[in-house]
């Protein structure tokens, strides 16, 4: 018997078995649209470190010289 979870997107029921090829996702549109957000960036992993390293990214000023 397979254990159901809830798909990440629309919550319907989902399995994690090699059977569900969106897994964790119910379907191909789930994880599709899942991909556009992350593309749009609409979602997002926080971090601190992310913001201090781009302080220290140069310019393209910098890059020419």
């Amino acid at each position: 018997m397979t254990k159901k979870y809830s798909c990440p997107n629309c919550a319907q029921p989902s399995s994690l078995d090699s059977a569900n090829s969106w897994r964790p996702f119910c379907s191909e549109r789930c994880r599709l649209i899942d991909l556009g957000e992350w593309m749009n960036e609409s979602n997002k992993i926080a971090s601190t470190e992310s913001a201090e390293f781009l302080e220290h990214i140069p310019d393209d000023e910098e890059f020419r010289h």
